[in-house]
């Protein structure tokens, strides 16, 4: 069934005012962030998983729970620790007594939810991390040959933090590809400092209130999907994401220099995505360079994996991509 103008319009608002409310909701205890809680949104309405990083204090966690409490979702927190194993994180078969003897029943684990919180990911084993990996990717469990789906919507917010190295277990690039966005959370600035203190040194913290629903997401995905993208903006965003790896004519030659290998179409996927979205804030129904551009470094960040001569010289991905946007034709 064809959709009419007025429909696309509508559900265009409905999308944007869903999105502000919870936007506004967030910002009434998170400080600051506009950014990051942004990109945190764009993930989610696209189905999309987020990695944050940054220094222990900075809000990571809190930022995590006051959007599930600012949705009407199922939320679980797993704290990652070295002796975690991956039966704690998907569950596990369990013998229970029966009238008519003994059988094995399948107990779910915390990820059977809508919004997880995988705490200090980078502490956990491989072998745990990997038991994350199929949840993140196929949306599914399969213990014992049994496939266990989750609930829609579901996403991963996971945290890490940059300083520690001791008794972390750095993530895989098959797991790193599966993050939407690979975000850094930053200092807050002296006025922020102020803010902070005040709404959470009184007797009674910001209130947060459920305003909206995962039906909504998921409507909101949809809406997303629809949003148009001209054939030059999506030849200019392979272009970009192209130009990352250094085996391709584009490549500019601080990546032939110091990169080993360029982003994953995942990574396209996710800018295409996370533009859309951001078209539809800005009030247009079709994708600009400008909303790829806005959105590249945080989904390509973690996708490119530095060659030896790039790790020793300290070059940071974020400097790459951004000298690939600033040189596109």
């Amino acid at each position: 069934m064809s959709t009419t103008a007025a429909e696309v319009e509508q559900a265009a608002d409905r999308f944007v005012d869903v999105f502000n409310r919870i936007r506004e909701e967030i910002s009434k205890f998170i400080v600051g962030q506009e950014e990051i809680i942004e990109h945190v949104l764009l993930a989610a309405v696209s189905g999309g998983h987020v990695l944050l990083e940054g220094v222990p204090g900075l809000g990571k966690t809190a930022l995590v729970h006051t959007f599930s409490r600012a949705v009407r979702l199922k939320f679980s927190r797993i704290q990652f620790t070295p002796d975690l194993l991956p039966a704690d994180v998907v569950g596990t078969q369990v013998l229970v007594e029966r009238n008519a003897g003994r059988e094995l029943r399948f107990q779910p684990g915390p990820v059977f939810c809508n919004i997880l919180l995988a705490d200090e990911i980078n502490r956990a084993t491989p072998k745990t991390q990997s038991a994350l990996l199929e949840t993140m990717q196929e949306k599914a469990v399969t213990v014992a040959g049994q496939t266990h789906p989750l609930a829609a919507p579901f996403f991963v917010l996971a945290t890490q933090n940059p300083i520690e190295q001791e008794g972390t277990y750095p993530l895989p690039e098959a797991q790193l590809d599966r993050f939407f966005f690979k975000l850094f959370v930053d200092v807050p600035d002296h006025r922020q400092f102020s803010m902070i203190l005040d709404r959470t040194g009184g007797l009674q913290p910001p209130m947060i209130e459920p305003v909206a629903s995962g039906e909504d997401l998921l409507e909101m995905e949809r809406t997303l999907r629809g949003v148009p993208v001209d054939g030059e903006i999506q030849d200019h965003l392979i272009r970009i994401v192209r130009s990352t790896h250094p085996s391709c004519e584009s490549a500019p030659a601080a990546v032939r220099q110091f990169v080993r290998y360029g982003a994953s179409p995942r990574g396209a996927q996710a800018i295409l995505a996370a533009s859309r979205g951001r078209a539809l804030l800005a009030g247009r129904y079709h994708v600009s360079r400008e909303d790829v551009e806005a959105v590249a470094v945080s989904a390509l960040r973690h996708r490119i994996i530095l060659s030896f001569e790039g790790e020793a010289e300290g070059v940071r991905t974020d400097d790459i991509i951004s000298g690939i946007i600033e040189n596109m034709p």
